[in-house]
C-alpha cells in the first residue's frame, strides 16, 4: 500500500479535491481509498485493470458520496432521496477521463482485429464499408468483426464492472 500511496497518493487528492473544492474532505477520501483498497486486496484484478484504475473507481464511489452528504447536511428538510448531487464541471472531466481509461483497457483485450473494428468505425468515424476497403477486406466481413468486437468489448466492461450487465 505504502508503494501505491507513493505512486497514486498525489493523483488521487487532486482528483478528489478538484471534485469536491475541500482540502481535509479531499485527504479524507484518499485516506478511505486506500483503507477499503487495503481492506478488500481481492477485489482487484491484474487482469481486469490496472491498479491506478481500481484506485480512482474507489475515489470515485467516495467521492459521489461525500457530494451527497454535504448536499444533504446544506439541504435543510430534505431527505436524502430528495437530494441529486450536482457533480462540477471538473468532477465530470475526471469521470470522463477514467472512462476513456476503461475503455482503452478493455479495448486492449480484444483481439487486434476486434479492436481495428470498433476503434476504426466508432472511434474513427469510418463506415465498415470504407475500413474494409482500405483493409483490403470484405466489407460483410469487417461488419461480423465489428459485431463480435463490440460484443466482446460489452463483456470485459461488465466483467470488470465498467457496465451494468
Amino acid at each position: 500500500m505504502g508503494a501505491a500511496y507513493d505512486l497514486y497518493g498525489g493523483e488521487l487528492f487532486g482528483f478528489a479535491f478538484k471534485a469536491l473544492g475541500d482540502r481535509q474532505l479531499a485527504e479524507d477520501v484518499v485516506q478511505e481509498t486506500f483503507l477499503r483498497a487495503w481492506r478488500s486486496p481481492r477485489g482487484f484484478d491484474p487482469g481486469q485493470g490496472s491498479l491506478r484504475t481500481w484506485l480512482f473507481a474507489i475515489a470515485r464511489n467516495l467521492v459521489v458520496d461525500a457530494m451527497r452528504r454535504r448536499k444533504v447536511s446544506e439541504g435543510p428538510g430534505l431527505a436524502p432521496w430528495d437530494v441529486a448531487p450536482e457533480p462540477s464541471p471538473a468532477f465530470n472531466d475526471i469521470d470522463q477521463l477514467l472512462d476513456r481509461i476503461q475503455l482503452g483497457e478493455a479495448l486492449e483485450r480484444l483481439s487486434p482485429q476486434h479492436r481495428e473494428a470498433v476503434v476504426g468505425v466508432y472511434l474513427g468515424g469510418r463506415t465498415c464499408a470504407e475500413l474494409g476497403e482500405e483493409l483490403g477486406i470484405p466489407a460483410s466481413t469487417m461488419r461480423s468483426r465489428l459485431y463480435y468486437g463490440v460484443r466482446s468489448l460489452r463483456l470485459v466492461l461488465e466483467e470488470n464492472g465498467w457496465l451494468a450487465p
